[in-house]
């Protein structure tokens, strides 16, 4: 049932950027291995045809939110889809980052990789497929057990792609992973249970109908899911040994997608909420602080590039929780900000990711003290190095400062009234004045002069990670720009 107005060609593909990438995969378990590859990207691309038209006939409809059932029971809904401009922003970031993905792992995954030569399993492909589907299906998820399901079906992916070289380690790194974000789910089950029990149903948008005492409750035990997925503290100690994935998978998972589902929880519940109190902003602030220091001290001794950006990527999480509890308070702007930084910083860290994956795929070490004199051996490289290093520092003209600028902002402003808010603030930006110090002496250290033995001997790079790596350069200049127009 239609639930308000809204253009049945848009939910219906919506509906598609969830079904054809798990046909995808489906297809891929039954066609010959060396085709994966290819349907892989043919599926992607289709998903990324989808959500195209998603934005085409969201805007054609003048930007009005719309949900649609897809199981309902009585009046309780089960699952269903909301087509907004929050959903529809995030799931653009996630397909198409998820095709990106699909064409440099077809140049990664082969003989040819200096660090881990293998060619691309089908299964590697399929569990890539699927989980573009499961988190599209969660970004559009109207309800929490919709929101839960796919949760679930992204833990299982995270396992079978963090896993996929097999060895004793990496199979112990894939195991935590999986153990502490279906710990997290717990919290989902719990405002579920809750939500249910007060209003009958398990639509996000019933959250607004609960007592202040009943919506804490339930936006904390949001809060509890969001924390595992997106890797803070105390639910953060998966993320670094999930390292041990593929790189692109690292880029995917851990920049783009799944590290992105907990924020998203969180966002969604507070659009949905109307008024908050003020008990969820100080606890989600309060926790974000103590993730960015904890993480901006961890990623300072760190040599091998991925675990670095690792590390990094709990701190950038930090500040869009840190946007996001600001709300709380009353600051759209700071809300708006954390949204645009989920787009910006996806884009941003991706690329420095995939830039790990080429050094090691070209020179076979990702340790920073062995990589020097990038751009005099391969100059795309080099500048790509830099501009993803300086776009997640957040220096203009790249997106990572103009998300960040909103979300100071938005802070400031309501520190104002709320004096125990500008620590906070202050501790934030220190931080991100010592990020963009601490990346300015890696650019120093590995971008110009002499290269090393290591880069001097490098192979060249395949045409389809350059690609890749040109578009995502492209995507931390403009994608900023997407984001405030279509945020308003």
């Amino acid at each position: 049932m239609m639930t308000s107005v809204s253009d049945s060609m848009t939910m219906t593909l919506a509906l598609a950027t969830i079904v054809l990438p798990f046909g995808g995969a489906a297809l891929i378990a039954c066609a010959p291995g060396k085709a994966s590859k290819w349907l892989c990207q043919i599926f992607a691309l289709a998903t990324v045809a989808s959500i195209l038209g998603v934005v085409a006939g969201f805007v054609e409809a003048g930007r009005a939110g719309a949900t649609q059932d897809l199981i309902r029971i009585g009046r309780t809904e089960i699952l269903g889809l909301t087509v907004d401009a929050l959903s529809v922003l995030i799931a653009v970031a996630v397909i198409v980052i998820g095709f990106l993905v699909a064409v440099y792992s077809a140049s990664y995954l082969t003989m040819g990789n200096r660090e881990h030569p293998a060619v691309g399993r089908p299964r590697y492909y399929a569990f890539l497929l699927v989980f573009i589907g499961a988190m599209s299906g969660l970004v559009f998820s109207s309800t929490i057990t919709g929101q839960l399901f796919f949760f679930e079906i992204t833990g299982g992916c995270s396992w079978a792609l963090i896993g996929y070289y097999e060895t004793p380690k990496v199979l112990r790194s894939a195991a935590k992973a999986l153990l502490i974000t279906h710990v997290a789910s717990i919290g989902l089950y719990v405002a579920a249970a809750l939500l249910f029990l007060d209003t009958g149903t398990f639509a996000i948008a019933a959250i607004a109908d609960l007592s202040d005492g009943s919506k804490v409750v339930v936006i904390l035990s949001l809060l509890f899911a969001a924390w595992g997925k997106s890797a803070q503290v105390p639910l953060h100690m998966w993320l670094p040994d999930a390292m041990e994935a593929p790189t692109p998978i690292s880029a995917y998972l851990h920049a783009a997608s799944m590290v992105k589902v907990g924020v998203y929880i969180f966002a969604r519940a507070l659009l949905s909420a109307g008024a908050v109190p003020h008990v969820v902003g100080w606890v989600g602030a309060t926790m974000a602080i103590v993730t960015l220091v904890y993480g901006f001290l961890l990623y300072l001794p760190q040599v091998d590039m991925k675990r670095l950006l690792a590390y990094s990527t709990i701190t950038q999480l930090s500040y869009i929780f840190l946007g996001l509890s600001l709300s709380v308070f009353g600051s759209h702007l700071a809300f708006q900000g954390a949204v645009a930084h989920i787009f910006n910083h996806a884009f941003a860290k991706t690329l420095f990711f995939l830039v790990a994956g080429a050094l090691s795929y070209t020179t076979g070490t990702r340790m920073l003290p062995s990589l020097r004199g990038i751009v005099t051996k391969n100059p795309l490289l080099g500048i790509a190095f830099v501009v993803a290093a300086l776009a997640i520092a957040g220096v203009p003209p790249f997106n990572g400062f103009f998300s960040k600028f909103a979300i100071f902002s938005g802070g400031f402003a309501v520190a104002q009234e709320n004096l125990l808010l500008l620590p906070m603030l202050v501790i934030a930006l220190l931080e991100s004045i010592g990020c963009f110090a601490w990346f300015l002496k890696w650019i120093g250290y590995s971008i110009p002069g002499k290269p090393s033995d290591a880069v001097a001997s490098a192979q060249p790079l395949p045409m389809g990670m350059q690609v890749v790596l040109v578009a995502l350069m492209v995507a931390t200049l403009c994608s900023s720009f997407i984001a405030a127009s279509w945020l308003g």
